[in-house]
């Protein structure tokens, strides 16, 4: 039943209306989130360590890297969900890339006036928009719910950041996954070859980036994923070989956990908005 409705792809990152009844693996984004119930059944958002009740009047924003997963409540018919996957650098061209880009709260009340915005655009993406005009309308969104999200933060609250990563040797690792990702990639030897131990390795990693070498490996998979099916032609089954999969169906089991339809289907509904 999950299914992608609606999905462009741009310079601002990911518009998506997705309609959605299975969970998620725990998974993370380079992006920036932004999650809201457009209708049917309420959901619950695992971010972090904590879990949070999505429904109309609600918004849900997950900064770049949190650990996240999306928890329906109906199995059968599923629920509809408007998702914003923002690019730090469109956000803030002259910030310091991700870091730039943190939500005051986790999860905040609709306004009125932001509630007509978010059902305004949801209407745009599923329809056929110019680039220009969803561009526009977008980045008024996303600015909103990010003024918003910081105003309805509790006094002194501070964004939850990741720090930038300042050891050599997970930086290291990173450009090591980031070479050529894919799910034959053995971490206990990237450990080595970053001159750490698996334990040291595994701890350092986390305390550095906020995720797990393997969630972290695992979103540089999707990343390429998700550009090959939109950007190629490629057979589903080629790019699954090309990052690594045994097969076309493990390829489809790991796209539908991370993003939870087949790459089918995502590839269906997808369009590139280009300047």
């Amino acid at each position: 039943m999950s299914r992608a409705l609606a999905v462009f792809h741009g310079r601002f990152g990911r518009a998506t209306v997705y309609q959605l009844n299975r969970p998620f693996n725990v998974h993370a984004h380079r992006e920036g989130h932004l999650i809201f119930h457009v209708g049917g059944t309420p959901a619950q958002i695992d971010v972090s360590d904590r879990r949070w009740l999505l429904e109309e009047d609600s918004i849900v924003a997950v900064n770049p890297w949190e650990p996240h997963n999306f928890v329906p409540s109906d199995l059968e018919n599923g629920a509809i969900f408007f998702v914003l996957y923002v690019n730090a650098e469109w956000f803030a061209p002259n910030g310091a890339n991700s870091h730039t880009l943190r939500f005051g709260r986790t999860h905040f009340k609709r306004t009125v006036s932001l509630n007509r915005h978010i059902r305004r655009t949801a209407a745009l993406v599923c329809g056929a928009p110019s680039l220009a005009s969803l561009d526009s309308e977008l980045r008024q969104l996303i600015d909103s719910c990010y003024v918003e999200s910081w105003q309805q933060s509790e006094p002194m609250q501070e964004a939850r950041a990741v720090a930038a990563v300042t050891d050599f040797r997970v930086r290291k690792s990173i450009r090591l996954m980031s070479e050529s990702p894919g799910a034959e990639i053995e971490l206990d030897l990237i450990a080595r070859q970053s001159g750490l131990s698996r334990p040291h390795f595994y701890r350092l990693f986390r305390t550095q980036t906020g995720v797990t070498p393997h969630l972290y490996l695992n979103t540089l998979i999707m990343e390429h994923a998700l550009d090959a099916l939109v950007t190629t032609e490629a057979p589903i089954a080629d790019i699954g070989f090309d990052l690594g999969f045994s097969s076309q169906s493990a390829f489809t089991r790991f796209f539908a956990a991370n993003v939870g339809m087949p790459p089918t289907d995502y590839r269906r509904a997808a369009k590139v908005l280009r300047p």
